[in-house]
């Protein structure tokens, strides 16, 4: 699964390491030395563990839940501080779009595009993705299951674009939460494509009642082992140096310094299991 994918991305490292692959960063862009100083952390952890890594941060918030929340940057100059992240620190990079128009010009700047797990059936979005020829990650929806996304799996190879990856994000539970149904990720990985955790995201608490969604944080360890443990071939963790004042899904975060400790960690299951 690394390896097809590896082809398709210059800098995508460490792929005869036998580990799982990491995308992580910050939820959204808020500034280039942060940026650059998250992903050059990031690696440094990353190749000591011979982790393949994809630095991960979203250059424009098109889904909040209140007009007044932070929403980005602007769309050119957070395209623009991915591409030095890419380029400085020699890593792949990965965002989100939300329109069919923005995956022609996120495709200049960055290596993978993320459909988000709301716009997941959109079919243009997702053969305007294909369409670039760059690695498409998309997220489950948190309404479907794992075996229903064969169909967004075919809008992109049946598009011409062999290069997917599928991200399970959890599943609504209720109104206001989340949960991990585990059996997705092998569902998934049946379609021949590389399937990944949203370990942050799906320890959300949407729909708060404040207009900001909650988390639980302390989770981010078992849901990632949980992963690992069932064959997940990587993990989605957004980070951040102080998630209390990050400008999205601080809640939900994983604070930089713990990143390192956690890593060690999975890659001690993941040579329990392989």
């Amino acid at each position: 699964m690394i390896e097809s994918l590896a082809t398709t991305l210059p800098h995508f490292r460490n792929t005869n390491s036998g580990q799982f692959f990491l995308m992580a960063g910050p939820c959204v862009i808020e500034g280039e030395d942060m940026a650059l100083r998250i992903a050059e952390r990031v690696k440094h952890m990353t190749d000591k563990l011979q982790i393949p890594y994809i630095f991960k941060g979203s250059y424009r918030k098109a889904n909040r839940s209140r007009l007044d929340s932070f929403t980005g940057i602007g769309d050119e100059t957070a395209l623009r501080i991915l591409q030095k992240v890419g380029r400085e620190i020699g890593v792949p990079t990965v965002t989100d779009i939300h329109e069919s128009e923005e995956a022609a010009l996120a495709a200049e700047y960055v290596d993978v595009l993320q459909i988000p797990a709301f716009l997941c059936r959109q079919t243009d979005l997702l053969v305007a993705a294909a369409k670039t020829g760059k690695v498409v990650n998309v997220k489950k929806g948190q309404f479907l299951s794992g075996e229903s996304m064969q169909f967004a799996v075919d809008k992109i190879q049946q598009s011409g674009n062999a290069h997917v990856i599928l991200t399970d994000r959890g599943n609504s539970f209720g109104y206001s939460d989340l949960v991990v149904d585990f059996r997705n990720l092998p569902a998934m990985r049946s379609f021949g494509v590389p399937v990944v955790m949203d370990v942050t995201h799906s320890l959300q608490r949407p729909n708060q009642a404040s207009g900001v969604t909650g988390g639980q944080p302390a989770l981010i360890e078992t849901i990632a082992k949980a992963a690992i443990a069932v064959g997940a071939d990587g993990l989605f963790i957004e980070t951040h140096p102080t998630p209390a004042t990050a400008k999205s899904d601080g809640a939900n975060m994983l604070a930089l310094d713990q990143l390192e400790d956690l890593l060690v960690k999975l890659t001690r299951v993941r040579e329990a299991v392989r």
